[in-house]
């Protein structure tokens, strides 16, 4: 619906992107810091955090579809484009470690004690055993943790209300450098069959749904498994954030290895790269150096696959674009789902999690886990993310652009705005001349 909305939305003296984002910014922070606050009703709480929950990922989407879409408003050039968005993945991996690195600071300082597994045994309703447990939990820390959310949600909103005022004044959107000089654009909906028929686009986005879900699983997964698996209780913060680092510093290495060797070379090199670590931390013992080189080596795999999908999809774009060029303006179409799938994957990702470690018998908050849990969570972070690994390695083979197809592309879509260029200074020229 997004993409649909910004490709009739007019240009305006800020673009055609950027009102999207300035005006969702305030909106989408207010919602997220009521999404941490602990409103005093007793019987509409889940509606409460249901509404603004969604209303909070509803205001991402505006953000985040105009956002990622600007990769192509800002440059014609393809190697200006590649090094745009390995600047902007590498600082979205940033920002994860910061907010990684805030939340679990401010929150971690306030002691939440675990729950022996004595205190449940004997209970047949779980629920009604946490009550107790609750009931005896000391007032002030309660109190003490809910105001350390919204301390940590207060200033990430901060962090957000900048970011977003440091990309409203540093980015100008270029309508000439998305758009050929050609007829007036098709409707939305004859765009989105022409885009979903193109081939290409649908091998990109297959692919990445498959790694993208395997690594969401890992990453969604590590800290219980951490915690209760390996037995680092105390260690999980610091191995997260091990595993964001990695990653932040080694996506320039991939922007390199994707210019020298190719994008389809790096994402068989980059993603597949974490599949021995992904088996070794589970077949191996309990080791706090092990678990720490399997962290790095994670974050090595999920740099590139942070980056090489959302790097090979302006190659598909121009392809698109080659194929169709009096189709224009569908910008919007191809991201709007490339981010759908990302939250679809998301998604998918919590409730496979949630309904297995449910089905399994997890305790919350409980000191230990029954054998089955710790056989579900290897299976979560290991076993699963290799099998969707390869699966989505396989649908990458069949992505049919390669690097000499996209340096024939590139070369065509030049004659082609060449082309149009001179046919609009010879209509320019003829136009004085008659006048």
């Amino acid at each position: 619906m997004v993409g649909f909305f910004i490709s009739k939305t007019p240009w305006t003296r800020f673009g055609r992107l950027m009102p999207w984002i300035i005006f969702s910014t305030p909106f989408a922070v207010i919602s997220y810091f009521l999404i941490w606050f602990v409103p005093d009703i007793s019987g509409g709480q889940v509606l409460w955090y249901l509404i603004f929950y969604c209303m909070f990922q509803t205001l991402v989407t505006c953000f985040h579809v105009p956002y990622s879409a600007l990769t192509m408003f800002i440059s014609r050039e393809q190697s200006e484009r590649d090094s745009a968005t390995a600047y902007r993945m590498t600082v979205e991996v940033l920002g994860t470690v910061l907010g990684t690195a805030i939340q679990g600071q401010i929150v971690g300082k306030v002691d939440t004690p675990c729950i022996e597994s004595s205190v449940l045994i004997g209970e047949t309703n779980s629920s009604v055993a946490m009550e107790e447990v609750n009931m005896t939990h000391d007032t002030g820390s309660l109190t003490d943790t809910r105001n350390a959310y919204m301390i940590a949600a207060g200033v990430i909103g901060g962090l957000y209300i900048l970011c977003a005022v440091i990309l409203s004044v540093g980015v100008q959107e270029k309508r000439e450098a998305s758009e050929l000089q050609s007829d007036e654009p098709v409707s939305f909906f004859q765009g989105l069959k022409l885009v979903m028929n193109h081939g290409a686009y649908i091998k990109l986005i297959a692919g990445f749904l498959f790694t993208s879900l395997a690594f969401m699983l890992l990453e969604g997964n590590f800290a219980l498994f951490c915690t209760y698996t390996l037995g680092f209780r105390n260690e999980f913060q610091n191995i997260l954030l091990a595993i964001m680092l990695s990653a932040t510093l080694t996506i320039p290495l991939w922007q390199w290895f994707l210019t020298r060797f190719g994008k389809k070379t790096a994402v068989y090199v980059g993603i597949s790269s974490a599949i021995p670590f992904l088996i070794m931390v589970v077949v191996l013992d309990s080791n706090l150096i092990v678990t720490y080189v399997v962290a790095i080596a994670a974050g090595i795999s999920v740099a590139a696959a942070f980056l090489l999908p959302w790097s090979m999809l302006p190659d598909v774009i121009d392809d698109f674009k080659l194929q169709h060029p009096d189709s224009r303006g569908h910008e919007a179409i191809f991201f709007s789902f490339y981010v759908f799938f990302t939250k679809f994957t998301s998604g998918v990702s919590l409730g496979i999690s949630t309904l297995s470690l449910d089905f399994a018998g997890y305790q919350t908050r409980g000191c230990s886990q029954p054998s089955e849990v710790n056989f579900t969570l290897k299976m979560l972070v290991s076993a699963v993310p290799v099998g969707l690994i390869l699966l989505g390695l396989f649908l990458f083979k069949l992505y049919p652009i390669d690097e000499e197809k996209r340096k024939k592309n590139k070369k065509a879509l030049q004659d082609l705005r060449e082309e149009s260029n001179s046919s609009s200074e010879s209509d320019n020229t003829e136009l004085a001349s008659i006048v």
